[in-house]
């Protein structure tokens, strides 16, 4: 019996060692996600908040460029007299270098709630403007507005983004016009 178990314990270890190893792809690594709750932010008459949740995917790709190295060779020649004369020179030559690239895929998902739809048609609508600073400087609004009685849900994406910001406020059907709550910090990098 001891034998028979040996046997087949043998052939479990050889059979486990023959499979490979599944290697994951040198092109694309799988998204490490994360979310993160923001909110609630109110307008200063605290007649308009917002809350919501940012949710970051970070995914990793290899990229190639080219890139210049140097390395020594010798060099010789024979001048006129017949006299062989050698030196080092550095000699450039080229190679494809293959790095990591990153970018962060992000989504924001926002509440809007208008606690006062009626009266004055100068503040009858609540307002958040999201304010996107992107890791290369530049900077973008995206603006959403609710002027029903409740809350509405509003959802953007984008990618790269350093810090996103969001400022809620009252206005009328064309745009914010008062009561800014200022920017505040939905996520930072």
């Amino acid at each position: 019996m001891r034998f028979v178990s040996r046997i087949l314990t043998g052939a479990a270890i050889a059979t486990a060692v023959a499979v490979p190893p599944v290697a994951a792809s040198a092109a694309t690594v799988g998204a490490a996600t994360t979310g993160a709750s923001w909110g609630a932010y109110h307008s200063s008459d605290h007649k308009a908040s917002a809350l919501g949740q940012v949710d970051v995917a970070k995914k990793s790709y290899k990229t190639w460029h080219w890139e210049t190295f140097y390395k020594k060779v010798k060099v010789c020649w024979k001048d006129k007299h017949g006299n062989k004369h050698c030196v080092w020179k550095k000699k450039p030559f080229k190679k494809k270098v293959w790095t990591w690239q990153h970018d962060y895929f992000f989504t924001v998902d926002s509440t809007l709630t208008n606690h006062k739809w009626w009266g004055k048609k100068k503040y009858v609508c609540a307002w958040e403007t999201f304010k996107v600073v992107n890791f290369n400087g530049s900077t973008y609004l995206k603006s959403f507005k609710n002027c029903g009685k409740g809350g509405a849900d509003y959802s953007f994406s984008g990618k790269n983004a350093e810090h996103i910001y969001v400022d809620v406020s009252r206005g009328n059907y064309g745009g914010p016009q008062g009561f800014h709550s200022g920017w505040k910090a939905v996520y930072h990098a």
